[in-house]
């Protein structure tokens, strides 16, 4: 690969940056799909790693050849014209609905960890995204390169902590209140969902790399780092009793094994969560803009008010409840992608 390796890394972060938002950093969405199922949360981590490299990167290879601009034409080319014109209006609804989850993720935040009001949280991070995409966007990519790394670290050094501490919590097998067959189908959920939402900007992406082979280094690099990010927490969050009962399970278990730099963690899941609301909000005006004759501030204050009246509903619910319904609507596209493409142009 030899002068690529540059490139490939910046997908490979590219690729986490974009998946890596508020249930990850909160810990919530990775309770949801897997701890909750003890050691078969780690069966499951396996296999989402491996669809997350393997799909991440088909994603990027098919959207190379087929020099596809946006995530529409790529799923035009997937479903066909018409069905494909569904997907995207499909996504633009999934997306809104993203966007509710992340700002009652800022309130559970000012909530449950700072003793401050949910709706200040959710006030605070509107104003903030407002003020963001007024005067641009081009300090969002440097604090998510800045925010995720951090993350990362903080992952891998409470899960080694914890191992040291009581390596038994990762053998347990709880007592399942829902059918257990439902570990099964978790990681292709969580996978469905997560690639969906990072077709955005996995398909430009990669019409701008000049090889293949970056692509699938980048695919790998990008996989493997979400792998450990969810093998790392997984881990962590064993450690918590009665996990599912808290809002914010990663800050929690930051204050009983890493108390000194709870309130930095604190400021690093507010960070990814403000980066995933003014992601999804500059996406969203984007494809709105076209069809909606508005000033842009008027549009992102719209979506905003729409995603305030969901939010409503609180972030906890709101995870258990939208995530695994996007995930079901997103296996389509799982399947359509695992199936072999005929006729696409090579290289």
């Amino acid at each position: 690969m030899r002068g690529n390796w540059g490139a490939a890394f910046q997908i490979g972060a590219v690729y986490v940056g974009t998946i890596v938002g508020a249930g990850f950093a909160t810990g919530r969405e990775i309770v949801e799909f897997f701890t909750q199922y003890g050691l078969y949360g780690l069966i499951g981590i396996g296999i989402s790693g491996f669809l997350f490299i393997w799909l991440g990167t088909r994603i990027m290879i098919i959207a190379k050849r087929i020099q596809a601009d946006s995530y529409k034409e790529f799923n035009e080319y997937l479903f066909g014209r018409k069905i494909g014109f569904m997907v995207n209006a499909l996504m633009l609804l999934v997306l809104i609905g993203v966007t509710s989850v992340m700002l009652s993720g800022a309130g559970a935040v000012f909530e449950e960890q700072l003793g401050l009001s949910y709706q200040l949280g959710i006030i605070v991070t509107s104003g903030l995204s407002i003020f963001v995409l007024t005067y641009g966007v081009k300090g969002l990519f440097g604090v998510n390169m800045f925010v995720v790394p951090i993350m990362i670290f903080f992952s891998v050094v409470l899960a080694v902590e914890v191992l040291f501490t009581d390596a038994t919590t990762l053998l347990s097998t709880p007592e399942l209140d829902s059918p257990s067959y439902k570990w099964m189908i978790s990681p292709f959920l969580y996978t469905a969902f997560n690639l969906t939402m990072a077709m955005p900007v996995l398909v430009p992406l990669a019409k701008e790399m000049d090889n293949e082979k970056t692509l699938r280094w980048g695919g790998l690099i990008g996989g493997g780092a979400l792998c450990l990010i969810l093998l790392t927490s997984h881990i962590s969050l064993s450690a918590l009793a009665n996990v599912g009962g808290f809002e914010i399970p990663m800050a929690e278990v930051m204050k009983n094994f890493m108390a000194s730099f709870y309130w930095l963690y604190i400021l690093v899941i507010y960070g990814e969560i403000f980066t995933s609301v003014i992601g999804n909000l500059f996406g969203l005006e984007r494809q709105l803009k076209n069809v909606i004759k508005l000033p842009s501030i008027l549009i992102v204050f719209g979506i905003l008010s729409i995603a305030y009246v969901i939010s409503q509903l609180g972030y906890g619910s709101l995870i258990s409840f939208l995530y695994p319904l996007f995930g079901y609507m997103s296996l389509i596209l799982l399947v359509l992608l695992a199936k072999p493409i005929k006729h696409l142009p090579m290289k």
